[in-house]
């Protein structure tokens, strides 16, 4: 008997995926800015800056990210030995 297929696979976070999402959403800036009559060099500037940022801030997101699980789990390691310090001395005195 086969086992079932997982219900949701899980999203790869790869580069390509971010660049290709950030380069489909910076055209369709690009294409949102000239059909508003901007002139075609100023909506590929301004496209070209949505791209960078949208891959420099996914990018730095991972970062804050792996940041901030480092800094979590040193700080619930010093809380897990000041409670272990408590927790030995409440039951040398039978708490």
């Amino acid at each position: 008997m086969n086992s079932p297929e997982p219900a949701a696979r899980p999203a790869s976070n790869s580069p390509a995926r971010r660049i290709a999402v950030a380069v489909i959403l910076s055209g369709l800036v690009f294409a949102g800015l000239w059909i508003m009559v901007f002139n075609m060099v100023t909506s590929m500037l301004i496209g070209a800056g949505c791209c960078v940022v949208i891959v420099s801030a996914s990018s730095l997101s991972d970062l804050v990210e792996m940041l901030l699980d480092a800094a979590a789990t040193v700080v619930f390691g010093v809380l897990a030995v000041i409670a272990a310090i408590f927790g030995a001395i409440f039951s040398v005195f039978g708490f």
